[in-house]
């Protein structure tokens, strides 16, 4: 990686997208930013998102995708995730906004008398703030890139798109660069691009004021010049200014396909540098992510959320990550926790089947009662025939009541799933400060928080050190007064909290492969630099 430079004066690029939502436009960001970043700048993101919601807390995740959560804990979009990926740095509070934030202080504001009785009005009071919440998230960065949510003309994006459009009257023209992310669809019974979609799209921004400086269009296949050329005349901008982005297998080459084309011309007048970036790391990845292997190996991903890939996206983008790093196939599997157990706390023939197939098993996160006998059950059949085991948050914790129970506990549970039960033993409890806010978002413990493993266990010779740091999205917690029961049923703790009150991490002495933690590691881990858990978790299905 090259020197990091210093601009005089912070650079802006802003990413909008046409046609649809879920067009591409966090990866074609952070594509963007992994380039400037191997130029050797500081380089920053930020989503604004129109919904509503004051974070993404409650949002569902079958419908939304993945909850990430930034180091210093706030819920958010999933895009901060590809951010963290691509540029492997930390996101924090800054780097969300959401309308329904900033309509909340604007609102608290108002009724604190905080406007001395003036009108408030989306202008110029919402993209006021919205322009300083931009400026905030950008402070000491080199390019600050902003991504914003939806597509262009949705009603409620509208003051985002206002808000971007003033944003270069305060800081120059020349210190924004303007960048559209639109959908050009192939007609299979004509077999040809149909271009008027896209055309609509940078109609709508035009009429809102913003001429895009590059624009990407994104297909399901190459798009041949011609279309370029097109876009580029009905855009007014240069044809090497328009950057074709077809679906590929891996969006880790997405930067390589930028820098094919000529924006990286523009991202070098932008800049004012014309040094090559650095992409050796990259090209490093794209090798071995791209590369069949012999070695294959079955991951089972024991779920609740399924229907939408995207509602577990770092937890597969890390298992691919340490599979190219291990140099090997890898199949994920994924397994409907509700088809996998029933309350019976025995493995059905065809479930049975179905883990017998895979060479490791990762128990996910999630909440509520739905589907937590399969998981449960998942982590009683890792234990007792010693497949790789990989639990995480709620992974934990049904590990501990698997082992409660094959240690003699039979109803043993947790409180999130059974505190009406008399009878029931929870060894997974609430915390005190939590009881009565079950229902409530932002309650949790959230973001990063230390952890020390104990010396000599397997966690910390994975880690290398004793002392960690990992992300954390959770209400319950182990009840320290069974973990006889647990560690009779075959799991010793590895890790606790600085004070010793909080149970961080589990293991299986013993077996080839059983770790489990309280916390988000795969929020952690990056393509160039992948987490040890998931590399030695891979590492031991591989040889399994």
């Amino acid at each position: 990686m090259q020197k990091n430079k210093k601009l005089k004066q912070t650079k802006y690029i802003f990413v909008t997208g046409g046609v649809l939502s879920g067009v591409g436009k966090g990866i074609t960001a952070a594509s963007m930013g992994a380039i400037l970043k191997a130029k050797g700048y500081h380089v920053t993101m930020q989503k604004c998102d129109p919904y509503l919601n004051v974070d993404a807390g409650l949002l569902n995740p079958v419908e939304h995708g993945e909850c990430f959560v930034t180091a210093d804990g706030v819920e958010t979009d999933l895009d901060l995730g590809h951010y963290e990926r691509f540029l492997d740095f930390e996101t924090s509070k800054y780097s969300i906004t959401l309308s329904g934030s900033i309509f909340k202080e604007l609102i608290d504001k108002e009724r604190s008398g905080g406007f001395n009785g003036k009108t408030v009005q989306l202008v110029p009071h919402f993209t006021g703030l919205v322009q300083e919440k931009i400026e905030k998230a950008s402070e000491n960065s080199d390019i600050h890139i902003v991504e914003i949510g939806g597509t262009i003309g949705d009603y409620e994006g509208l003051s985002f798109v206002e808000a971007i459009r003033l944003f270069a009257n305060k800081v120059g023209r020349r210190n924004c660069l303007y960048i559209s992310v639109v959908y050009v669809p192939w007609i299979n019974t004509s077999k040809e691009f149909k271009t008027k979609p896209a055309q609509n799209a940078l109609k709508d921004l035009r009429g809102f004021g913003i001429i895009p400086d590059i624009v990407c269009t994104r297909t399901e296949r190459p798009a041949p010049k011609e279309i370029q050329e097109k876009i580029a005349a009905f855009a007014g901008i240069d044809k090497d200014a328009v950057v074709n982005l077809p679906d590929i297998k891996s969006v880790y080459d997405v930067p390589f396909n930028v820098l094919k084309s000529g924006v990286l011309n523009i991202l070098n007048d932008f800049v004012g540098d014309r040094k090559k970036p650095d992409m050796s790391r990259w090209e490093e990845f794209s090798r071995r992510r791209n590369k069949e292997y012999k070695a294959t190996v079955k991951i089972g991903l024991v779920a609740k959320y399924v229907g939408n890939n995207d509602t577990y996206m770092c937890v597969t983008e890390a298992v691919k990550a340490a599979s190219a790093w291990n140099q090997t196939n890898c199949e994920l599997i994924w397994i409907n926790a509700e088809d996998l157990g029933s309350s019976d706390q025995q493995v059905s023939g065809q479930a049975l089947d179905l883990l017998k197939s895979c060479n490791g098993i990762i128990v996910p996160g999630g909440f509520g009662a739905r589907g937590v006998e399969g998981k449960i059950l998942a982590a009683k059949y890792a234990l007792e025939n010693d497949v790789p085991y990989l639990g995480l948050c709620l992974g934990m914790q049904v590990a501990c009541i698997a082992a409660a129970r094959i240690g003699g506990i039979e109803k043993a549970n947790s409180e999130e799933f059974g505190a009406t039960e008399k009878d029931c033993n929870n060894v997974i409890y609430i915390m005190e400060d939590q009881k009565g806010k079950e229902s409530t978002g932002g309650t949790m413990r959230l973001g990063n928080y230390p952890a020390q493993l104990v010396k000599g266990s397997k966690t910390a010779r994975i880690y290398g050190k004793a002392d960690v740091v990992e992300r954390h999205r959770h209400r319950y917690e182990v009840n320290q007064k069974f973990l006889p029961e647990i560690e009779k049923g075959g799991l010793k703790v590895s890790g606790l909290s600085p004070d010793g009150m909080l149970v961080e991490f589990v293991e299986a002495p013993g077996k080839k492969f059983f770790q489990a933690t309280q916390a988000h590691p795969e929020f952690k881990s990056r393509p160039l630099n992948p987490h040890p858990l998931f590399l030695e978790f891979v590492k031991k299905c591989k040889i399994n």
